[in-house]
């Protein structure tokens, strides 16, 4: 049977792998002569890998709210705001074979990536600089559901997520230097 603890010691085992993915991907970013072997896999299967990444991520996200009740906040619904749009735009390059999608990932990330920071940030005990969207709905920006090492929440486990997909963008495009134009 599927519990919540099972799920958490997943996302957790996930944002080890989205570490370590990250590190990867930096070193294969700054020099590919060494990693050729890696420069192969991302230009064969560097979108779909994000597709499933995010496609998951959009999943457990929804797992969690409307399996397990969590009523998700003003702040994690802006961190999926710049999650749900990836899942379709890499569906669709998938498809067509679209290439530059890349360029409209990285966007979402980075402002994905922002927001989660700031949403630990609040988290771990910080001043709000901006009130919750939700203050007085029962959702609470400040409330941890989850926390690991007395660190690892949520919006962290979101910031290792859009931190993953920004740097994997980026090999993807790194891979493919002179394969984006526009349509003739």
């Amino acid at each position: 049977m599927i519990t919540i603890e099972l799920i958490q010691q997943y996302n957790f085992v996930l944002a080890l792998f989205g570490i370590g993915a990250i590190l990867l991907s930096v070193v294969f970013f700054y020099d590919s002569s060494r990693t050729r072997y890696l420069t192969t896999i991302i230009k064969q299967y560097g979108l779909l890998i994000a597709f499933l990444v995010t496609s998951l991520s959009a999943i457990l996200t929804l797992v969690y709210s409307e399996v397990f009740g969590f009523i998700p906040c003003g702040l994690c619904w802006f961190e999926r705001i710049m999650l749900y749009p990836q899942v379709l735009l890499l569906g669709t390059a998938l498809y067509i074979k679209d290439r530059t999608v890349p360029y409209y990932g990285i966007v979402l990330s980075v402002f994905g990536f922002l927001i989660s920071l700031y949403h630990h940030y609040i988290q771990m005990g910080g001043s709000e600089f901006v009130r919750c969207p939700t203050a007085g709905s029962g959702a609470d920006c400040a409330k941890r559901f989850f926390f690991e090492f007395n660190f690892m929440t949520f919006p962290l486990l979101s910031a290792i997520l859009f931190a993953f997909l920004i740097v994997l963008y980026l090999s993807i495009l790194r891979a493919k230097p002179n394969s984006f134009r526009l349509a003739d």
